[in-house]
């Protein structure tokens, strides 16, 4: 028995980093469309705020909070999937222990 297959999952673990690194780089393409409409929401209410001579203090905390969830959502995606590979490798090692032991001597 060979290795255990987590190429998959090595995959979207990898892209899911990328993600998490370019959110921390608020960069808006790893953004689902719920935190988009945030974020492009709070921009466009605090320019029109600014413009109007206001402070976008509101609107500020709005784009903060709509980054922290992102990358709150990534980190926990990140670690779901971590926990998954580690699941199928030691699932692999039970098996592979399994076949080991039953021998017939």
């Amino acid at each position: 028995m060979g290795k255990p297959d987590t190429r998959r999952l090595d995959k979207a673990i990898h892209e899911t980093t990328r993600k998490l690194d370019a959110v921390r780089q608020r960069e808006m393409w790893p953004l689902d469309g719920r935190e988009r409409r945030a974020v492009l929401g709070a921009v466009a209410t605090g320019s029109y705020r600014v413009v109007r001579g206001n402070s976008p203090g509101r609107a500020e905390r709005k784009i903060e909070t709509a980054w922290q969830s992102a990358e709150t959502r990534l980190v926990a995606e990140i670690a779901a999937l971590r926990a998954e590979r580690q699941r199928v490798v030691t699932d692999a090692a039970k098996t592979k222990a399994a076949k080991k032991s039953s021998g017939w001597w």
